[in-house]
Parts: structure tokens; C-alpha cells; sequence
């Protein structure tokens, strides 16, 4: 699939800013799955100084400062993205409970790479009662991508998509007591479950192509960001998942990057001179090569926007 996508961010103030200094993690990574034929970021007003990086997760950090006087900043991501089908690992690859023991070995090749998604993190935290939550879905000798199938679908059956339950503070213990949340939430959770079990998961950032209904046009800015998860599977790789449909990830998932939670993978964040209050807009699309769309509505929300539910 050939997709052109676009996100933009924009911040009202209520006061001038003077000057405002950010990181954007917006650049979509090359992956054997994931060709990116183009991308470009755009700042308004006009940066004074931009640098790249990139960070310890190997993702494409922007590093830019404004000190033009504004009340409104607005970063806009443009890119030309083509998806392909990814590997499957073969069945029953390995158990999950030995995967757990070549995790915790430091001798094993791969202990380095597993070590951050091993351990707790800004908004992850392992915990007896995320393990024992999941319990029915490792059973003894069970097959490691089974188990998080089983973990996955749970999730998506379990628990009620909310954009109005959660914000950063919420953490997996409270998404599971509410069972509500967002796909933000649900890849916290399922990453702090599969650490509390002693396999390593990560974070993946993104976004889900959306279909409109039959007959109707594309909406432009009714896309939205999206998160999923991975496990490690030593030896053959990580697997994505996405809980808030209960599916693998798939041609469908556009990824930007990857890391031990959100904090690592922000698509936008900074700090400002000034400013007074604050207003964030973000507006997202992502289309098909050549598909028809029409003018849709804006999005509002001082967090990550999560991805309508999958058609189909």
C-alpha cells in the first residue's frame, strides 16, 4: 500500500511566546515492511535553529527552537509511505517460558537489545497483580505468540475504547480496574502486563488507516495518531501487536518509532517562554495513493490521539 500522510500540531496561546524550544519524533522509519519514498517537516513560524538526532531506540528526533514572538506554533509532518505484509515467526517458535529464561540470561546475545523493555519505566510498572490479571492467557508450556494472542484479543474484548476516561497520569493498574482507555492505555497495559511476566515489549507510535463509510468520501483530519505494542521473540525478532482492535499489526500501521512507553516516542514536546494558557489542535490523515477525501474535522486534546476502532 501507498500512503500520503500528513499530521500537524498547533499550538494556541493566550500570551506571546518568546521562546519555545522542542523535540518532535515525527519521521516515519525505514523498516523491510515500510519504505518511506519522501518526508518533510514544516515550522510555522520559522525556526531559528534545527538539528537532528538519533535517540537510543534508533527513531529520528528534530530538534528546533522559535524565537520569533508568536501565539500560535504549528508543526506539520508531510511523507509518502509505502506498507508491504510482514514476516510471520513460524508456530509454536518458542515457549513463553523459555523466552522468560533467555531474557533474564546476561550471557544470551540478545540480553542488551531486551534489557530496557525488560524493566519499568516512565508510565510502566510491573506488578504482581498485571501478571496474576493475565495469568489464564500464559498457560504452563504455552507457545509465546499464542499467549500474546490471547493477551491481545483480551484486551480488545475486555475493555471500552474512551477517549474521555484517561490522560498521561492514568496508569495500566487504573485502566485495568475501569477497564476503559484508549489505545495509548492499552499498549501500556499490555506492555506492563508482559513485563510483569518477565518478557520484553515495547511501545510502537503510528498511525492506522482509517476507512470511511461505503460511498462516502475520506474525511481529511479524521485520521488520528495510534500505539501498539511489540514482544521480543529471541532469535526472530519483535511482533507487533495492537490491542484496541485485536489484531496484528498489519499493511494498515504506518510506524513512526518505538520505545519503552510513550515518553520516548512523543510525537511533540517542549518547553515555551511565556505563553499564558494553551490550546493544542491536532489534525491527521493518512491516504491512500490517489484516493478522493473531503474536508473533515479538527481534533483537540492535550495528549496522543488514538485511532478509531478498524473497519471491517
Amino acid at each position: 500500500m501507498i500512503y500520503r500522510l500528513r499530521h500537524t500540531t498547533r499550538y494556541h496561546y493566550s500570551e506571546i511566546v518568546t521562546l519555545s524550544e522542542n523535540e518532535a519524533c515525527l519521521m516515519p522509519r525505514e523498516m523491510a515492511y515500510q519504505q518511506v519514498a519522501w518526508a518533510q517537516l514544516s515550522i510555522s513560524p520559522g525556526e531559528s535553529l534545527r538539528q537532528s538526532r538519533q535517540d537510543a531506540f534508533g527513531n529520528h528526533i528534530a530538534l528546533f527552537a522559535v524565537d520569533t514572538p508568536h501565539t500560535q506554533l504549528e508543526v506539520t509532518l508531510e511523507a509518502q509511505v509505502m506498507t508491504s505484509p510482514r514476516a510471520t515467526p513460524p508456530q509454536a517458535i518458542i515457549s513463553w517460558e523459555r523466552c522468560r529464561e533467555l531474557l533474564a540470561d546476561r550471557h544470551q546475545p540478545g540480553f542488551r537489545e531486551a534489557q530496557p523493555f525488560l524493566e519499568n519505566s516512565a508510565y510502566i510498572e510491573r506488578r504482581p497483580l498485571l501478571a496474576a490479571w493475565a495469568e489464564d492467557c500464559f498457560p504452563a508450556g504455552g507457545d509465546l505468540v499464542d499467549c500474546v494472542e490471547r493477551l491481545n484479543r483480551r484486551i480488545h474484548e475486555e475493555f471500552r475504547y474512551d477517549s474521555e476516561f484517561s490522560d498521561l497520569e492514568t496508569t495500566p493498574s487504573q485502566v485495568l480496574q475501569h477497564r476503559r482507555g484508549v489505545c495509548q492505555d492499552f499498549s501500556h497495559l499490555a506492555i506492563a502486563t508482559l513485563r510483569s511476566v518477565g518478557l520484553a515489549a515495547r511501545y510502537v507510535s503510528g498511525y492506522l488507516e482509517t476507512r470511511p463509510p461505503p460511498g462516502q468520501p475520506r474525511l481529511m483530519g479524521a485520521d488520528a495518531s495510534h500505539a501498539w505494542f511489540s514482544v521480543l521473540i529471541p532469535g526472530w525478532g519483535w511482533l507487533d501487536f495492537d490491542p484496541t482492535n485485536g489484531v496484528r499489526a498489519g499493511e494498515r500501521h504506518l510506524l513512526l518509532g518505538w520505545g519503552r512507553d510513550y515518553e520516548d516516542v512523543a510525537p511533540l514536546k517542549g518547553v515555551v517562554t511565556g505563553g499564558g494558557r494553551q490550546r493544542l489542535e491536532v489534525e491527521v490523515d493518512v491516504v491512500p495513493a490517489g484516493e478522493v477525501t473531503a474536508t473533515g474535522p479538527t481534533s483537540t486534546s492535550p495528549g496522543d490521539h488514538p485511532a478509531a476502532p478498524m473497519a471491517g
